[in-house]
C-alpha cells in the first residue's frame, strides 16, 4: 500500500499533460488576439484602397474613353 502511494506521488505524467494544455490555451488566446488586430487593420487598408479607387474612377470618368493624348 505504501509503495503504491509513493508511486502515485512520484508520477508526474498528469501534471505534464495539464501544463501542455495550459500552454496550448495561452497560444490560442495570443493567436486570436493577433488575428483580430490584423483583421481590423486589413479592413481599414482595403477601405482606404477602395475609396482611392472610387475617387480615381470618378475623377477620370469625364472623358470619352480610349487612350489619353500626350
Amino acid at each position: 500500500m505504501l509503495a503504491t502511494f509513493n508511486r502515485l506521488i512520484k508520477d508526474d505524467e498528469g501534471a505534464t499533460a495539464i501544463e501542455y494544455g495550459l500552454i496550448a490555451g495561452l497560444v490560442s488566446v495570443a493567436a486570436i488576439t493577433a488575428l483580430g488586430a490584423m483583421g481590423n487593420s486589413l479592413d481599414e487598408m482595403f477601405t482606404f484602397v477602395s475609396n482611392r479607387l472610387d475617387n480615381a474612377v470618378a475623377a477620370g470618368s469625364g472623358g470619352g474613353g480610349g487612350t489619353p493624348s500626350p
